[in-house]
């Protein structure tokens, strides 16, 4: 895998040596939608959706970087879902677009650097079955707990999904696809 941006991972073996792995194919996908770029083109909404590539690569790296925390955390380290205000509100759909002054190459920096710490989180979390309370929010079970384990299929499945959506905004975009 050749990428602008490419995570070396901690050496681990076994489940989560094939975590890691996993969760690194999902995030070169969605880094290469962004191949060949410029900031206003990754920056352009090319779809109905508010989505733009760079903005998924925002958002993308913010949910890593929050889970990652709630591992580390537990529910303090995640956004208020049950209560927002207007400028929580603001702050989450900013992370889908390019704001003025940010570069593609300055988004997948910080995403590289979100990767390269959940990375070392996973290769010395003493124990993937430890789990946190979720926090409050419309789209969790009241009560329920996530282990560790549980929080990195979380991320890997999300990185998929977003990769599926940026590969659709790339195509859209100028016709490049990501595979086939």
């Amino acid at each position: 895998m050749s990428d602008t941006a490419t995570t070396t991972a901690p050496t681990v073996t076994g489940e989560r040596a094939d975590l890691l792995a996993q969760l690194a194919l999902q995030r070169h996908f969605l880094r290469h939608t962004t191949r060949d770029l410029s900031d206003e083109q990754a920056a352009l909404r090319t779809t109905a959706s508010e989505l733009c590539l760079g903005g998924l690569i925002k958002h993308v790296a913010s949910v890593e970087r929050a889970w990652v925390g709630f591992i580390l955390e537990g529910p303090s380290a995640m956004p208020d879902f049950a209560n927002p205000t207007p400028e929580d509100l603001a702050r989450r759909a900013d992370v889908f677009r390019l704001l003025p002054g940010e570069t593609l190459a300055g988004v997948l920096a910080a995403y590289e650097e979100v990767a390269d710490r959940t990375d070392a989180v996973v290769a010395a979390l003493p124990d993937l079955d430890a789990s946190q309370p979720l926090p409050a929010a419309p789209w969790f079970e009241p009560g329920a707990r996530w282990s560790a384990r549980k929080v990195l299929l979380q991320i890997i499945g999300e990185t998929a999904q977003h990769a599926g959506h940026a590969d659709i905004l790339r195509e859209s975009l100028d016709g490049a696809k990501s595979m086939g």
